[in-house]
């Protein structure tokens, strides 16, 4: 069996630069995070445009991956923030996010700060509260943010709630490193008023946003979905495509395609033709995602992420193909 080798054409664009909402929307990472982290910790160094604007290169999204997938194991962001993009890779080497039963059965660690949620919690009886412990522990409440500052780095959580009345522009950049220094992979921010604009930038900044009032209960039935639905695998995945490596190479071009669709199989199986299509059509959309990636500026990252996918999809397809190919022995 030959398999035509094929010049990929498909392959990251030379100093490929992305946006830093590009970047928060592909990794994970609140552009303010990404900001306190460039500054205390270095974790990369992105270029400015004339106009100032911060650039990331495809080395910096494959690094902030990595390390997001770290922290978010258990590593202190201080003790990754400088090893090189090999040494991240080693590290997180068959690093697998738990199975979705042990995670529930690790109840959910929360931090409350707030002029009044803490005391409602601390003051409402739960219906079950048996059962609720075993889902949700509220390990640190907080009416004083001096006091919550100081305590808040050493409680392990797995989610923040901040308590605001009012939400205003001018509040985002606190909120954001509340949710920093709090080491929670995720926050949730409970308000009153606040305008359309300023929620959805809140959002943006992967903070969810949920509109007071609440209930000691129901507070909790939202931090237990929120701890489950956090629970998937999703951020392992991102960090397995490496935007910085070229796409893998194709085992097949357009004609070899063609003709293996064309062969008639020894057996009555219409696996070979069902293949190539399925392995065209990756091709056409890899192809496709790669010229979105160039056109639009603002989705870029994510359009690279599309790329990156797709590519291992078809790798992994024609790896199918070709034993099928081989099995059957048709002649490429």
């Amino acid at each position: 069996m030959r398999g035509p080798l094929v010049t990929d054409t498909n392959a990251p664009a030379v100093g490929q630069t992305y946006r830093i909402g590009a970047v928060a929307r592909l990794t994970g990472i609140p552009p303010d995070t990404l900001r306190v982290w460039e500054r205390r910790y270095a974790v990369v160094t992105p270029v400015r445009s004339e106009a100032g604007t911060r650039l990331y290169h495809a080395e910096d999204v494959s690094r902030l991956n990595l390390i997001k997938r770290l922290v978010d194991n258990g590593d202190a962001i201080s003790h990754v923030a400088r090893l090189s993009l090999e040494h991240l890779r080693q590290r997180a080497q068959g690093l697998d996010t738990p199975a979705p039963a042990l995670q529930e059965a690790h109840p959910c660690r929360v931090a409350v700060l707030g002029p009044s949620l803490p005391v409602m919690i601390q003051t409402e009886p739960c219906r079950d509260q048996e059962q609720t412990e075993a889902q949700v522990q509220f390990v640190g409440l907080y009416t004083e943010e001096s006091v919550f500052r100081d305590q808040v780095g050493r409680l392990g959580l797995d989610l923040l709630v901040l308590e605001c009345p009012t939400i205003h522009d001018d509040q985002l950049r606190q909120l954001a490193d509340l949710a920093v220094r709090s080491g929670a992979p995720r926050t949730l921010v409970i308000y009153n008023y606040a305008s359309r604009e300023v929620v959805g930038r809140l959002e943006a900044q992967h903070m969810l946003a949920k509109r007071a009032p609440v209930n000691a209960d129901e507070l909790r039935r939202w931090c237990g979905a929120m701890h489950v639905a956090g629970s998937g695998s999703s951020a392992a995945l991102l960090a397995d495509f490496d935007l910085s490596a070229p796409p893998p190479a194709r085992l097949y071009d357009a004609a070899a395609l063609s003709r293996i669709a064309a062969a008639s199989p020894t057996v009555k199986c219409e696996c070979p033709h069902h293949l190539v299509q399925l392995v065209s059509s990756l091709v056409a959309f890899e192809t496709y995602s790669r010229e979105c990636e160039n056109r639009n500026a603002d989705d870029a990252a994510l359009h690279a992420f599309l790329h990156a996918a797709t590519a291992q999809a078809r790798a992994t397809m024609e790896a199918a193909l070709a034993r099928v190919v081989e099995a059957e022995g048709i002649d490429v």
